[in-house]
C-alpha cells in the first residue's frame, strides 16, 4: 500500500480514528493517500481541508467537472496514475463516460500526447475558458518559474474572473501536492474505491467519501 507504517482503521484510535471516520466511505473503508498520514494525524487534517476546500466547497464557483479535469490534467503531467485513476473515475461519476473520454482528449492536446490528435475545439465541455485554464494548469505545473502576469492575464482575457482564477491556482497546487505525497510513499490504490469523494456542501467539515 505504502512504503512507509500506515495505520489501518480497524487499528486506529483516538484522534486518527475519530479522523478515519470523518473521511470513511462504503463500508468504513479509508482511501490510501489518506490512510499514509496515519502516524501523524493532524497532517491528515490539514490535507482534507484543503483538499475539501479547494474541490469540493458548495463556494467555489467553477463546475466541479472542470476542477475535477485540472486535477487529472496535473496528475497526468506529473505522471502520478493514482490521482488519475481516482479522479478520472470522479469525473466519469459526475458526467459520464463519453464525455469524461472527450475530456481525456482534450487533455492530450494540452501535454503534446499525441502530437497527431486533431486541433480541440471551443465546443462541448472543454471552451475556451476551460482550455485557458488546462493552458494555465500545463504552464504552472511544468515551469512555474516562467509563471508571469501574463498567464493571469490570458486567463482573464478567456472570461475568468479572479475569484475563479485563484481556484485554478489552488487546484493545481494541492494536486502537485497530492502527487508527491503518493509518489514520494509509494501509495498505490490497492484496496481503493476510486472515484470517491465529499459532497460538494458549504461545510468545511464535511468530509464522508461516498
Amino acid at each position: 500500500m505504502s512504503w512507509i507504517q500506515t495505520v489501518p482503521p480497524d487499528q486506529a484510535a483516538g484522534r486518527l480514528r475519530s479522523l478515519y471516520d470523518r473521511v470513511a466511505g462504503p463500508e468504513g473503508k479509508v482511501d490510501n493517500i489518506l490512510q499514509v498520514h496515519g502516524l501523524r494525524p493532524h497532517t491528515l487534517e490539514g490535507h482534507m481541508s484543503l483538499y475539501k476546500a479547494v474541490l469540493h466547497h458548495s463556494a467555489n464557483r467553477l463546475p466541479e467537472w472542470l476542477l475535477e479535469t485540472l486535477g487529472i490534467h496535473v496528475s497526468r503531467l506529473n505522471g502520478c496514475a493514482y490521482c488519475t485513476d481516482h479522479h478520472y473515475a470522479g469525473l466519469e461519476r459526475l458526467t459520464d463516460a463519453d464525455t469524461a473520454a472527450a475530456i481525456l482528449a482534450g487533455l492530450d492536446h494540452h501535454a503534446g500526447v499525441p502530437p497527431s490528435r486533431e486541433e480541440p475545439t471551443d465546443t462541448g465541455p472543454l471552451d475556451a475558458r476551460a482550455h485557458a485554464a488546462i493552458s494555465y494548469a500545463t504552464r504552472l505545473t511544468r515551469e512555474p518559474a516562467a509563471v508571469t502576469a501574463d498567464d493571469v492575464e490570458m486567463l482573464r482575457a478567456a472570461g475568468l474572473d479572479d475569484g475563479e482564477i485563484l481556484e485554478i491556482n489552488q487546484v493545481v497546487g494541492y494536486f502537485a501536492y497530492a502527487n508527491r505525497t503518493v509518489q514520494g510513499l509509494g501509495v498505490d490504490t490497492k484496496g481503493d474505491s476510486l472515484g470517491l469523494s465529499p459532497a460538494s456542501t458549504g461545510s468545511a467539515d464535511d468530509w464522508r467519501h461516498g
